[in-house]
């Protein structure tokens, strides 16, 4: 059940970057951000809803004709989880405490941001790999598009595309 579940999550992943990849070919000024659900997925941003389902039935075929590079994104929060762990672990062992003084801590610094550029520079490669072979699945089988709805809160637009199969 609960790898089911997590199937379906990284196939709707895979979907939400190909649509967003295509939502930024239609139109350059595409603002959105996605978050995906073993339902399917949300877009948060105002754009015309036909714009969206256009979006999501090319992505969704293009993932089928196997274009795989589309569910992959740079701007993936796995990517900037990634990099900041990457980032925290670093810094910890560059500042592991051993009874220093605060001018041994503060001469350390240069160490520190150079391990940080550094984790966040590799972050984003290790990001980019670890979307491609854990957070999703680029073969998205038999899924398909249930339903694209709209919703607006106020100056809050968001589509939630539900999917099956």
């Amino acid at each position: 059940m609960l790898a089911a579940l997590i199937h379906r999550l990284r196939r709707n992943h895979a979907l939400e970057h190909a649509t967003i990849h295509i939502l930024s070919r239609l139109s350059r000024d595409v603002r959105v951000v996605g978050h995906s659900t073993p339902l399917g997925f949300v877009l948060y941003g105002d754009l015309p809803t036909e714009m969206v389902l256009q979006a999501v039935q090319e992505a969704l075929a293009r993932l089928k004709a196997g274009q795989r590079e589309l569910a992959v994104h740079p701007t993936c929060g796995t990517n900037y989880v990634t990099s900041g762990v990457l980032a925290g672990l670093g810094t910890f062992v560059v500042l592991t405490p051993r009874r220093r003084s605060l001018s041994e801590w503060l001469s350390r610094l240069p160490l520190v941001l150079l391990v940080s550029t550094f984790s966040f520079m590799i972050g984003q490669r290790l990001g980019m790999n670890l979307q491609a072979a854990v957070t999703t699945e680029a073969r998205v089988g038999e899924l398909r598009v249930a339903s694209v709805v709209r919703e607006e809160r106020g100056p809050l637009v968001r589509h939630c595309v539900y999917t099956e199969g």
